[in-house]
């Protein structure tokens, strides 16, 4: 395949398959991870109609299982040919192929039953769908053999492929929030603020917010800012390429205190910018100001 055919865009679709067990629904989520609009086990007789919608605003990843009730390699491959007379639009087959020892081994270490053999052993299985999948396998644009892959590795070769540049955007999201209610859901590293000096004591700044410029120099002026922040930052920034490297598309960071109005919303701020200088995708939340947002629109109402 030539560079220009792996330049992702609106107008590209890539469909998805491959024996069960070789890693098809990982590489549907690394697309997905790359900015496709991913679907995972599409009916073949509703892509026609998925087409005729809008138009597709980014490339799009349909994930097609030998499971769905209407599948067959013959109506695959009309679609493929169908696709591919399209104008406008970029179409290919990757295929996730894998021996059938490691197919074999794999259902062995899972105990799971084979789709296409339920009550059968996995063996009879795998083969009547290396035998249904051999005519689509032919057509392949792309073809990866997982047998010899971990999933970092299977990883690390989609998005040699697909991503743009060969490289997935880590997603940052920066969260404040108050102890008092807790932390908030998902949240990957927690650092506390709440020994910092607090504005709250201040009554010129207590109904300002971290946001606030004289609230960031209060809280800046504490001696045990500084360091603590540059350790912070220092610590992002080493860890975030190694999560990266273990295949995460997305890392949340939260920062508390006590009201998650002026010291957790001041650093998160910080950070949030030293992070974006440093060009990382971030977006940020402060949990306690959205909440106090919202309820002054209730009443307003």
């Amino acid at each position: 395949m030539d560079q220009s055919a792996k330049e992702t865009n609106g107008n590209r679709i890539v469909l998805v398959t491959g024996p069960s067990g070789a890693g098809r629904s990982t590489t549907i989520n690394v697309l997905e991870d790359a900015g496709f609009e991913a679907i995972d086990n599409l009916p073949l007789s509703l892509l026609p109609r998925l087409l005729d919608g809008p138009p597709l605003l980014r490339p799009m990843a349909l994930g097609i299982d030998v499971r769905n009730r209407d599948f067959s390699a013959t109506a695959l491959i009309e679609m493929i040919d169908k696709l591919r007379d399209m104008p406008n639009l970029t179409s290919e087959l990757l295929y996730i192929d894998c021996r059938t020892d490691v197919l074999l081994r794999r259902y062995s270490e899972t105990r799971r039953r084979h789709p296409m053999a339920p009550g059968e052993s996995p063996e009879q299985g795998i083969t009547r769908e290396l035998d249904l999948l051999a005519p689509i396998r032919a057509r392949a644009d792309v073809l990866l053999d997982t047998s010899n892959l971990t999933p970092h590795d299977l990883r690390a070769d989609i998005e040699k492929w697909y991503a743009p540049g060969g490289i997935v955007q880590l997603a940052i999201s920066i969260h404040s929030f108050s102890y008092k209610r807790g932390l908030p859901r998902g949240i990957d590293m927690v650092f506390d603020c709440r020994f910092l000096r607090n504005p709250y004591w201040d009554e010129s700044l207590r109904a300002m917010t971290g946001q606030s410029s004289q609230v960031a120099d209060y809280i800046a002026a504490d001696d045990r800012f500084t360091p603590f922040f540059d350790h912070v930052n220092s610590l992002a920034q080493m860890l975030l390429p190694a999560y990266i490297d273990e295949g995460k598309a997305h890392f949340s960071i939260g920062f508390g205190c006590t009201g998650g109005q002026h010291r957790s919303v001041a650093v998160a701020e910080q950070l949030a910018k030293a992070l974006a200088d440093a060009d990382w995708q971030v977006s940020i939340r402060h949990r306690e100001l959205e909440r106090h947002a919202g309820a002054a629109v209730a009443q307003e109402r």
